[in-house]
């Protein structure tokens, strides 16, 4: 794109249609949203776009021009483009966008009105007030992509004293640092099922972030949730039920944010696959619509925002794609109704990394900070805020309280972790080389600036490795364990061989390949697979794989160990296993974020089968095998296991998810008894990928010129579309087994409040500091004389008051209309009537079995019957059964512990699309179901 940029003031009508000003550039306007997308894109320019590539040397994800390949693909792209308006695919296009699913909601409600965040406002008030007009666009702006040391950093205001901050990836790790953990994936985590595990990990990954200068860490995810269960990124949360999402993610954010580390929430929200997720990255101009109805985004996709919102969190990352066909960066129904008002949200809204498409119409849709700063496109030096926010300021399109409020968020969750406290001077390493000196803006080729950027600072521990192994124990979950082969003891005397025993291990996802990082970013498929590829990677500090832990536990006395660690077996490897008393077989399935490729995945898997022809290894080590075999699964989601879960010779199956560095030794503790068996899916496992229903595959061709994605199936996915739909899994939602047994008695359920429709009126919130709303000067927003610019990097100064534009600058209907908060609102999270209990169930579990076990009590709601709402008299459809709590307790042999769970009026409610809040049905009996599975329930009882 040209380098010069020109600006002018235009009036343009939204797809709500509502009027607002843009800046326009030379080559898109900027404004794109269902808050205004009139974006343009020439197809004649399509070799002049600038896409992502990353690397892990001083180049690591710098911006390239289009190679041939890609020009190609562009290319394809426009004929499709011009094939699709031919066949009159426009016409189907323009028909298939869903209106009404994100009316305008301005303007953005400024932070600093409830109690929790009082002090902390009151402090970046004051800060605030000394800011200059430049400083407050500054911290608001990032500096651009790899121009500094952290994926993301942005502006200071040194004359006030406030940093730049760090925002690093990632929500395992802190992505391209060394001397740092890589703890298991946060699917690994919600297989825990155990609270204190979720938080104490996050605890050791935000002291981890402290001592390496990072501010803000770009995790936990909880978006996407599953919906697609071959989607790229699923692994990166917690599992595919709203509430198992939302208390690990709370629990997490708990944890970082305890060690002084701001938390950030994303994906907000819809991001449920990686194909089409961005602009260009695909060949389309455009990105995905993901087309959710209200109440669907309430009980499904936000539930887990609202719980990290209730539990502090300092901010939340906007997703790539777009929400009913505005881009979720700028869908002030998204930003300004549902996360700002109704959930109450007092933090900062940043971007994902360029998933900002506009300027003027993303700060008046409520997105508080550009990430990284460049504009559409890597490394540009076109800020969509910066300069242009600054300007947009100057001639009145974007209100000094806006620009004022802004700021006020970033620094007042900056106080709110106690960052004020921090003696770093910002981060102690580089993600662009390990070098320990290294320029100091290495994507600003005019700079030759150089200084030590590495200080190689060790933050692991044995705590945290500690930790990092027991989650990945906790992680595990056992799917098979006939005849209770498992666990197995040392020197396999339950064989009863009277001789030496023979074991096998086979597969190449049993060993170390060609080292943890080999790969970019993970982007590859070799060796044992203990994490997924993109931004949610790390460099791992060290992996332990399977065989080298298996090989230290098996006493090698009584036991000879072999291996074959390699997924396609020789005739002699072959004959080998014929003669074996036990063969371990390892397979996997690997997946990742949209911007790489590995072997014909393109980040979404392409189906749910095991990769690298695992389930052909499994049944020919099966048919083989002159003894039992356990069959050891990582993966990042489900995968289907009918050709090989009822044969004979498989004796046990394991799901070890994805483990992290400590991947080995966890197994070996799971698979030799070490500790219990304890964990649970986070997921259903199917017979097939069809029984997940017509709507759940991934969209991988485009349906329209902006492909369309319609969540048509609404509450019901995963369990909920089994349950509907009659369809027994091959292995439901929260099952797992364990080596001991449990017994489930005495349940009682005790009603602590009468029901009532809806929740009490929001409390009043309190009153937002205002500032003095004229804007400066424009002179005083001028570069300073004699400053030395770096090429492409993002400052907030303007070149000339000429470029400020004065005019009639009208904003988009009803700006200026005070709104009534939503009746759902009121605190973080919500109202809080709707977190007060209402029903405590109790329940007696003891351990009947032979060892000591962990086991987790799922607690399920069935909602009564033929409901009605109240005020429209349609019928409300309810899933069958419903997660709404859980707990993992660990019991001794013979002991027995009372489980006590409680039901909040949410729990009790639905999303009301009529009366905009969440509502009991007050005449009829609830079901409370208790037990280890969403299929297999122990109890039942009536509310």
């Amino acid at each position: 794109m040209a380098a010069h940029v020109r600006y002018e003031s235009v009036r343009t009508a939204d797809a709500e249609g509502d009027e607002h000003d843009t800046l326009k550039t030379n080559y898109a306007d900027d404004d794109s949203s269902n808050d205004g997308d009139d974006s343009k894109f020439r197809l004649d320019e399509a070799p002049e776009i600038q896409y992502h590539l990353t690397r892990r040397s001083r180049a690591l994800c710098a911006c390239h021009r289009l190679s041939r390949t890609c020009i190609a693909l562009c290319a394809a792209t426009a004929v499709f483009v011009v094939l699709v308006l031919v066949s009159g695919g426009y016409l189907a296009y323009k028909s298939g966008l869903i209106d009404g699913q994100s009316p305008p909601w301005y303007p953005s409600p400024r932070g600093g009105t409830l109690s929790t965040w009082a002090a902390s406002y009151s402090k970046a008030h004051k800060l605030i007030s000394r800011m200059t007009l430049v400083e407050k666009v500054n911290i608001t702006t990032g500096t651009g992509w790899a121009m500094d040391l952290c994926v993301g950093v942005t502006g200071e205001a040194a004359h006030v004293g406030f940093p730049a901050l760090c925002l690093q990836d990632g929500p395992l790790g802190i992505r391209f640092a060394d001397h740092a953990d890589s703890f298991p994936a946060g699917i690994t985590v919600g297989s825990t099922w155990n609270r204190e595990l979720m938080r104490k990990r996050g605890e050791e990954h935000g002291r981890e972030a402290k001592l390496k200068g990072v501010n803000v860490l770009l995790g936990p995810s909880m978006g996407p949730l599953g919906r697609n269960p071959a989607g790229g990124r699923n692994w990166e949360g917690f599992g595919s039920d709203p509430v198992l999402q939302a208390v690990a993610a709370a629990e997490t954010i708990k944890g970082i944010q305890s060690q002084g580390v701001q938390a950030t929430a994303k994906h907000y929200i819809g991001n449920e696959q990686e194909h089409f997720r961005k602009s260009f990255e695909w060949g389309l101009p455009e990105s995905l619509s993901s087309n959710i109805d209200d109440r669907t985004l309430h009980e499904i996709y936000a539930w887990p925002f609202a719980e990290a919102v209730r539990s502090g969190v300092a901010s939340v990352m906007c997703s790539y794609q777009m929400v009913n066909n505005s881009y979720a960066c700028q869908n002030s129904w998204l930003l300004n109704g549902v996360l700002k008002d109704e959930l109450g949200f007092q933090g900062y809204v940043q971007s994902d990394w360029l998933a900002q498409r506009s300027g003027v119409a993303s700060a008046l849709a409520g997105l508080d900070m550009s990430m990284p700063g460049d504009g559409r496109f890597w490394q540009d030096g076109n800020s969509l805020y910066g300069e242009q926010l600054t300007l947009a300021v100057l001639n009145g399109s974007v209100p000094m309280d806006r620009i004022n409020d802004m700021a006020k968020r970033i620094v007042a969750a900056w106080y709110q972790v106690g960052q004020d406290s921090w003696e770093s001077k910002g981060p102690n390493f580089s993600s662009w080389t390990n070098e320990t000196v290294g320029r100091l803006h290495d994507a600003a080729a005019d700079s030759d600036e150089m200084g030590v950027v590495n200080q190689y600072v060790e933050t692991s521990t044995r705590n945290s490795r500690d930790v990092a192994r027991r989650v990945a124990q906790e992680g595990a979950v056992v799917l098979k364990n006939e005849g209770s082969l498992l666990p197995l003891s040392y020197g396999l005397a339950e064989l009863r061989l009277g001789r030496k025993a023979k074991v096998i291990v086979v597969g190449e996802d049993a060993g170390p390949g060609k080292g943890p990082n080999y790969c970019e970013d993970r982007a590859c498929n070799q060796g044992t697979l203990a994490s997924g590829w993109g931004s949610g990677a790390t460099e791992f500090p060290y992996l332990v794989d399977p065989f080298l832990a298996l090989q230290k536990s098996f006493n090698t006395t009584s036991v000879e160990l072999s291996r074959a660690l390699d997924n396609k077996l020789s005739k002699a490897v072959r004959e080998k296993i014929k003669q074996q008393d036990l063969c371990l077989v390892f397979a996997n399935a690997d997946a990742g974020e949209g911007h790489l490729a590995w072997e014909g995945i393109r980040a979404d898997r392409n189906d749910l089968e095991l990769q690298k022809d695992g389930t052909r290894l499994i049944r020919e080590v099966a048919s083989l095998c002159g003894g039992p075999v356990v069959v050891v699964i990582h993966s990042v989601g489900p995968v289907i296991m009918e050709e090989f879960a009822d044969l004979s010779a498989v004796k046990a199956i394991l799901l070890a998810n994805l483990p992290g560095q400590e991947s080995g030794n966890a197994l070996a503790d799971v698979l030799f008894g070490r500790v219990d068996a304890s964990g649970r899916l986070a997921y259903t496992i199917g017979r097939s990928l069809a029984e997940y229903g017509e709507t759940t595959p991934v969209l991988y061709y485009p349906n329209h010129i902006v492909p369309q994605v319609d969540f048509k199936e609404g509450l019901y996915i995963d369990y909920r579309h089994f349950d509907k739909n009659n369809i027994e899994p091959r292995y439901e939602f929260g099952f797992g087994l364990s080596y001991t047994d449990f017994e489930y008695t005495n349940l009682t359920i005790e009603a602590l409040k009468v029901k009532s429709s809806l929740p009490a009126p929001p409390p009043k919130g309190l009153s937002a500091p205002q500032y003095q709303n004229t804007p400066p000067a424009p002179a005083s927003c001028l570069y300073p004389e004699g400053f030395r610019k770096l090429k492409k990097y993002i400052y907030p100064w303007i070149k000339d008051t000429s470029q400020v534009k004065q005019g009639k600058y009208p904003y988009p209907r009803g700006y200026d209309i005070a709104r009534k908060p939503s009746q759902a609102g009121g605190g973080e999270g919500g109202n809080p009537s709707l977190f007060e209990n209402h029903v405590r169930v109790t329940v007696d579990i003891k351990n009947t079995g032979s060892r000591t076990g962990k086991e987790v009590v799922q607690l399920y709601l069935s909602f009564p019957e033929n409901i009605s709402d109240p005020v429209s008299g349609e019928a409300v459809d309810m899933p069958v059964k419903v997660l709404r709590n859980f707990d993992k307790i660990e019991l001794d042999v013979d002991e027995s512990k009372s489980v006590e769970m409680f039901l909040t009026r949410k729990d009790l409610s639905y999303w009301s699309v009529v009366q905009q809040n969440w509502v009991m049905p007050e005449d009829d009996e609830f079901t409370v179901a208790v037990g280890r599975s969403s299929r297999d329930v122990r109890l039942r009882g009536i509310y």
